[in-house]
């Protein structure tokens, strides 16, 4: 399979992608993942919902890192003309890149048919990816699941409407909406779409190790991986997946204190210590440090006094 890809105007240099996740996957945690190598990174879901775009929460997400060369923009939604009026709006925030979620499984989001419960109305499906592709100008691109259940899983009728309507690449989690994270990914149905559809195709789902990433690319020929929650608590994750050594020269506490300072920078120190949290949360996990003395970190309520306590748990 082929290292680069050309989506539209823009060449990657890999197939190692970060998924967009809410909550997470914001400028600062993007820009980490990109400095160590993922190829292409995504802004957290964004609603449709222009009217919404005012407030704190979505305005931060209309920021990217100076590590982004191309600036991506998740948009989630169910009505055609909505989406295109976001991703009219998206472009004159800097977009140059629109990502389309059909894939989030999230009770609050497939209530109002969006995110993986479009899956379920092809017809809609095809309305919306062909004006999208119709209007704007910019490389248009779909993240699915493979169905709403087990017995509903059309993935492969999605991906020829999203290839027949100018979608120009199509990144698959191998689950369905019913299993949510559950369960194992599904490479059989991935594999069954790469051989259908001749647009790029990107795997998702249980992605951890090269290893898994060389065999998965290899079983189902697709163009790329795309990794999630692997890479939470270590966004060095992209450059171990091309050196497995290259985890022994890290400074982790650098790092980290280097993450800390920029979510306090975009959210101010109110909201950036409290977001800061899970991820100490998860920095504890994957680096193995002591979990029963991350309590009193969880508690710190200014940034001095949660950066002195990191320094104190990393030793």
């Amino acid at each position: 399979m082929p290292d680069c890809l050309q989506i539209g105007p823009h060449r990657l240099s890999g197939n190692r992608f970060l998924a967009p996740m809410a909550g997470v996957t914001d400028a600062v945690f993007r820009g980490l993942c990109a400095e160590f190598g993922a190829n292409l990174t995504f802004s957290e879901m964004i609603t449709s919902d222009t009217k919404l775009w005012s407030q704190d929460k979505t305005q931060s997400r209309l920021v990217w890192s100076e590590n982004e060369p191309i600036k991506a923009i998740q948009l989630a939604g169910s009505d055609p003309q909505a989406l295109l009026a976001a991703g009219s709006a998206a472009i004159e925030a800097g977009a140059t890149w629109i990502d389309i979620n059909m894939g989030c499984p999230m009770k609050k989001v497939c209530k109002r048919w969006a995110g993986s419960a479009l899956m379920a109305q092809p017809k809609l499906v095809a309305e919306i990816l062909s004006t999208l592709c119709k209007e704007l100008p910019v490389p248009i691109t779909l993240k699915t699941r493979t169905g709403s259940c087990e017995d509903n899983q059309n993935v492969v009728e999605i991906a020829k409407i999203a290839e027949d309507s100018g979608i120009q690449l199509i990144t698959i989690h191998g689950r369905t909406r019913e299993q949510r994270f559950s369960g194992s990914a599904n490479y059989d149905l991935i594999a069954e779409v790469k051989q259908q559809v001749n647009i790029p195709v990107i795997a998702n789902g249980d992605i951890e190790t090269s290893e898994q990433v060389e065999k998965i690319l290899e079983y189902t020929k697709a163009d790329g991986v795309m990794i999630g929650r692997a890479a939470l608590g270590q966004p060095w994750l992209f450059a171990e997946l091309n050196n497995p050594v290259q985890r022994k020269k890290l400074n982790f506490s650098k790092l980290i204190l280097q993450h800390l300072e920029g979510i306090y920078e975009l959210y101010g120190s109110y909201r950036g210590v409290r977001i800061a949290r899970k991820h100490i949360k998860w920095y504890t996990e994957s680096l193995g440090l002591d979990k029963t003395k991350i309590s009193h970190i969880l508690k710190d309520e200014e940034p001095n006094s949660q950066i002195e306590s990191v320094l104190t748990l990393l030793g």
